[in-house]
C-alpha cells in the first residue's frame, strides 16, 4: 500500500487503530488533531513520568505510531481550506464525529467529494449517522450492552464481566473500518468512483456475535429446546458448557486454556493424564453440552488439573498438541517467546514524525 494518502481526522481508540492498520501496510497517514490539548488519548492512562516528561500516554502512542502528525483548527475558514486542500490529494479520510459534525463545517462526504471524486470518506460512529440513535453518545461497553454481546460475556450465574479488551471498538469500529475502506479502494482502483462508509459500531459488532445467534436460530427450529443455554456462560459448546473447552486452576493458583474441542486432542489430552476412561466422554460423541456428565466431568480434570504447579503442567502437555495453553497475564505475554519481533514499548512513537 506504498502511496496511499490517509487523512486520520478521529480520537481515542476505533479511528486511530484503524489507521495504524492502514500505516502498518505502508499507508501514509497523516494524523489531524486540534490545536490545544488535541486528541484526548494524550492523557489518558498517562502515566505520572509521562507527565513529568512532557509525553502522551502509552496508549496514544501506541495506537498512534508510524504517522505524521499536524494540528489544523477546523473552526476556521484557514483550517478549513488546509484541509481541502489536504484531501484534494489523499486516497483515503477517516473521522470520528458526532453525525452532523462535519457538515456543518462544510466538509462532509458530500462537499470533499466535489474537490476530489475518488476520495473514500469513512465515517466511524457509534450508532450510524442515520436513525433514532445517531446523535446518542456512547462507548464500547453500550454498544456491546445494545448489541447483545455483553449479555455473552458473563460469570456463570449471568453477571456481565467488562472486559479489558474493547471489542466494539476494534472489532465493529477498526477492523469493519479498515475492511470496507480497502473494499472501496479497490472499487476506486478499477476506475470506480469514491464511496462514503458509514460504520456503525454497534450495528458491526451485532452481526458478529455469531454463536449467540446460531443458538437463537435452533431455539427457534427446535421447540423443546430451551434457547438461552447456550448462550450463557456453562451452557453452551464455547463458554464453558463441555469438560474439552474450558479454564482450569493449578496447584499454584494459576490457570490453564484447555481447547481440545475435536476428539483427537481431546484423546491426547486424556492419554497423557492417563485416563483413558476419559476418551469417550466427549460432546462429539453424544456428551450432552451442558449436561450432567459435562458437568460432572468439567469437576474432575478441575481436580486433576489442581494437583501440580502451572509449569509442571505445560512441561507435560505443550509438547503433546492437544491444545492446552497457560493463561499469561500481559507481562508474560509482552516477555514470551510467541510475541519476541513485536515492537517494545520504549519504541512507541519514535517513527512518528511531526509536520
Amino acid at each position: 500500500m506504498q502511496g496511499l494518502r490517509v487523512l486520520d481526522l478521529t480520537r481515542l481508540l476505533p479511528g486511530p487503530l484503524a489507521t495504524l492498520r492502514l500505516a502498518e501496510l505502508g499507508a501514509d497517514v497523516l494524523k489531524i488533531e486540534e490545536p490545544g490539548t488535541g486528541d484526548a488519548a494524550r492523557a489518558m492512562m498517562q502515566s505520572p513520568a509521562d507527565k513529568a516528561a512532557g509525553r502522551p500516554s502509552a496508549f496514544y502512542r501506541i495506537v498512534n505510531r508510524g504517522k505524521r502528525e499536524t494540528r489544523l483548527d477546523l473552526k476556521t475558514e484557514t483550517g478549513r481550506t488546509v484541509l481541502r486542500a489536504l484531501a484534494r490529494e489523499s486516497h483515503v479520510l477517516i473521522e470520528s464525529f458526532r453525525p452532523g459534525v462535519m457538515a456543518r463545517l462544510g466538509l462532509d462526504y458530500a462537499a470533499l467529494a466535489a474537490v476530489n471524486p475518488k476520495l473514500v470518506y469513512c465515517a466511524i460512529t457509534g450508532y450510524g449517522s442515520e436513525g433514532a440513535f445517531a446523535h446518542r453518545p456512547g462507548h464500547d461497553i453500550n454498544y456491546l450492552g445494545y448489541a447483545g454481546v455483553l449479555d455473552q460475556i458473563a460469570t456463570v450465574d449471568g453477571t456481565p464481566v467488562v472486559p479489558n479488551i474493547q471489542i466494539a471498538d476494534m472489532l465493529g469500529g477498526a477492523a469493519t473500518a479498515v475492511t470496507q475502506i480497502l473494499a472501496a479502494l479497490w472499487q476506486v482502483s478499477r476506475g470506480g468512483k469514491g464511496a462514503f462508509l458509514d460504520v456503525s459500531m454497534t450495528h458491526a459488532i451485532y452481526t458478529h456475535n455469531i454463536v449467540a445467534h446460531a443458538a437463537l436460530e435452533e431455539g427457534d427450529k427446535q421447540s423443546d429446546a430451551n434457547p438461552t443455554d447456550a448462550r450463557h456462560a456453562g451452557r453452551g459448546l464455547l463458554n464453558g458448557g463441555v469438560p474439552c473447552y474450558n479454564v482450569y486452576r493449578t496447584a499454584d493458583e494459576r490457570w490453564l486454556a484447555v481447547g481440545a474441542l475435536e476428539l483427537k486432542f481431546w484423546e491426547r489430552l486424556c492419554r497423557a493424564l492417563g485416563r483413558e476412561d476419559w476418551t469417550s466422554r466427549h460432546w462429539s460423541l453424544g456428551q450432552a453440552i451442558g449436561g450432567p456428565d459435562a458437568v460432572a466431568l468439567t469437576q474432575e480434570l478441575a481436580a486433576r488439573f489442581a494437583t501440580h504447579r502451572l509449569a509442571a503442567w505445560l512441561e507435560l502437555l505443550e509438547p503433546l498438541d492437544c491444545c492446552v495453553s497457560p493463561i499469561l497475564t500481559a507481562e508474560e505475554a509482552r516477555e514470551h517467546l510467541l510475541f519476541s519481533d513485536v515492537q517494545g514499548e520504549a519504541d512507541l512513537g519514535a517513527d512518528a514524525s511531526h509536520s
